[in-house]
């Protein structure tokens, strides 16, 4: 079972942009797809975006044009830039890896946007 880890979440002013890390425990080239989910206070998880082992990604629309997935393998991590944000961003951030059979989910950092 991978060990996901997250940061880079915190406080910023709308405009505003952020930098989420989220680093694996071993290498991330056996994953088939990396990627990042929300969950807004009182809401559902939501599908943010995806990077796949062909590096095809893949955003929601909410994010798109601001938002980009990337990953390093060299330092076994993921990462989520985050530019001009929003109120409506304001929400716990999780990392998630997937193979066949097996998803693994970070414990979250938390993006908090104000207006």
């Amino acid at each position: 079972q991978v060990q996901l880890v997250e940061s880079g979440g915190g406080l910023v002013q709308a405009g505003g942009s952020l930098r989420l890390s989220c680093v694996a425990s071993g290498s991330i080239l056996r994953f088939n797809t990396m990627g990042w989910y929300r969950q807004a206070p009182g809401k559902e998880r939501e599908f943010v975006a995806t990077i796949g082992r062909d590096s095809s990604t893949n955003y929601a629309d909410s994010v798109k044009g601001r938002f980009t997935i990337s990953r390093d393998f060299t330092e076994n991590t993921l990462y989520l830039q985050m530019n001009s944000l929003n109120p409506e961003d304001t929400a716990v951030y999780y990392c998630t890896t997937y193979v066949p059979g097996v998803r693994s989910w970070g414990q979250g950092t938390l993006v908090t946007v104000s207006s």
